[in-house]
């Protein structure tokens, strides 16, 4: 009843027109909130009690408990006179709670949901623990800069390319703003009519997008190895990755990572057309999306080697990946009537395209001639984490499966043409195979211990630098 009585509420407040009719859409809405309920009810616990073992009416009894914070949905009309709060917050709050009994009870009874949860919780607090206290004790670097939020604890998760993702979500496209794809901002800026902030909507859409990205990594490496320990140690070492803090942030990171990971796993589930419209998602996050259509056509063509028929599922998949990028470069091309201009824009960052030899020689090049200590620090970095993926690259040709080998070779070779370093910690965060390779040789204690001794400090190091408006990555 609260949700089909809130459904009313909002609708006469937003559509006027329904003023006239009020009486009947109450009549109509309540019903159909208490329909909407049953059945979510229902089909929740056949779920759960498919997947856990548990009677349907255990699973009943459950579940019962996560519609309790629904009753949240009476407090805007509760204080309505007092106007001191708006339905949007509400409705996020609400959600936010229902997910939350909702994952508590799921992850009672079954070992990935909980595995993930705790990997998610024990990782993430502590970060969040470590941008406030950096923030507050050292301050920001020196300097005017763009703040997202006047909320300190908000507004440390709003640094750097987090500028441009929320003015697009708030203004649209304009100038070198292009060079940013699609989703993530318009996610923003759904999410943002709710929540009544960009900036709180990027949080929740990036946040959300992890915990889901570790939830089908987890399943990926199960899918692969059959091996849970290796599955949990895959998504503590991404977690705690040195540039794992952008996971968090109003970055693309989580989303890509999200999005690639679980297009790989329908795709070795041969779930063809789910995996390509995945895919096409991820195409429309970030340009190195569409390098999924790589991967996709070589199990394919080893499924269809080994006998499976081509359907026309499996094609359209296969067509689908980089619909996500088509869409943008049509969206430009009636824009500004350049449907590369995402790439050509990339002149404003000092970055073109070139040999992938040239982008280490400049890096090089500054250091030998920097004058700074910490411009030699900054593309040493850079340089550490180029040899760090490169080393994974060359280990990773016989350990690795053919997908995703070519996958990562790719999404390393295309970063290295664009003659700059620059942000190749970050875009280490989320080749994937690099963290199953790491997992599979963390079976010995020396590799694990060392795994997490060259992590964690980095982590700690970049989430305080990030918070102060130092560059990263």
């Amino acid at each position: 009843m609260a949700l089909g009585f809130f459904a009313w509420y909002a609708a006469v407040s937003h559509l006027h027109a329904l003023l006239a009719v009020t009486d009947l859409v109450l009549l109509s809405l309540i019903p159909l909130g208490i329909v909407v309920a049953l059945a979510a009810w229902q089909w929740y616990a056949n779920y759960l009690s498919w997947r856990t073992g548990i009677s349907h009416r255990t699973a009943l009894i459950l579940d019962t408990w996560t519609f309790l914070p629904l009753y949240l949905l009476w407090l805007p009309l509760a204080l309505l006179p007092f106007r001191v709060i708006s339905e949007g917050p509400v409705v996020i709050v609400t959600i936010a709670l229902w997910g939350a009994v909702k994952l508590a009870a799921a992850a009672r009874l079954n070992q990935t949901i909980r595995e993930v949860t705790v990997t998610y919780l024990v990782t993430r607090i502590p970060l969040i623990i470590i941008a406030l206290l950096g923030a507050t004790l050292i301050g920001q670097r020196a300097g005017t800069h763009w703040a997202a939020s006047h909320d300190l604890l908000l507004t440390v998760w709003g640094r750097w390319d987090a500028q441009h993702y929320i003015e697009i979500a708030t203004s649209g496209y304009h100038g070198t703003n292009m060079a940013f794809f699609p989703l993530y901002p318009l996610l923003l800026a759904i999410l943002g009519k709710f929540t009544g902030s960009h900036l709180v909507a990027g949080l929740i859409v990036s946040n959300a997008a992890l915990y889901l990205g570790l939830l089908f990594f987890y399943k990926l490496v199960e899918h692969e190895l059959r091996d849970r320990r290796v599955a949990h140690r895959a998504i503590f070492y991404v977690s705690v990755f040195p540039t794992a803090i952008f996971f968090s942030a109003v970055y693309t990171e989580s989303l890509f990572f999200a999005l690639t990971v679980a297009s790989f796993y329908y795709i070795r589930e041969r779930k063809w057309l789910l995996a390509g419209i995945v895919g096409a998602f991820a195409s429309a996050t970030r340009v190195e999306g569409v390098l999924l259509f790589v991967p996709f056509a070589i199990e394919w063509w080893a499924a269809h080697r080994n006998g499976e028929p081509i359907s026309w599922r499996s094609v359209l998949g296969i067509g689908l990946v980089p619909a996500g990028m088509l869409a943008y470069m049509g969206y430009l091309w009636v824009l500004v009537g350049d449907p590369l201009y995402f790439s050509h824009v990339q002149t404003h960052w000092h970055r073109h395209l070139a040999p992938p030899w040239v982008s280490v020689g400049n890096s090089i090049h500054l250091i030998t001639h920097a004058h700074l200590p910490q411009s030699i620090a900054y593309q040493s970095i850079e340089l550490v984490f180029t040899a760090l993926m490169i080393a994974m690259l060359a280990f990773g040709f016989r350990a690795l499966r053919t997908s995703y080998w070519v996958y990562m070779l790719l999404s390393i070779i295309i970063p290295l043409s664009t003659s700059s370093l620059m942000s190749m910690p970050r875009f280490a965060l989320v080749l994937f195979p690099i963290f199953m390779l790491l997992a599979i040789w963390g079976r010995r204690p020396v590799v694990n211990n060392a795994v997490v001794a060259f992590s964690l400090p980095l982590l700690g190091l970049f989430t305080v630098l990030f918070a102060d408006w130092y560059w990263i990555a």
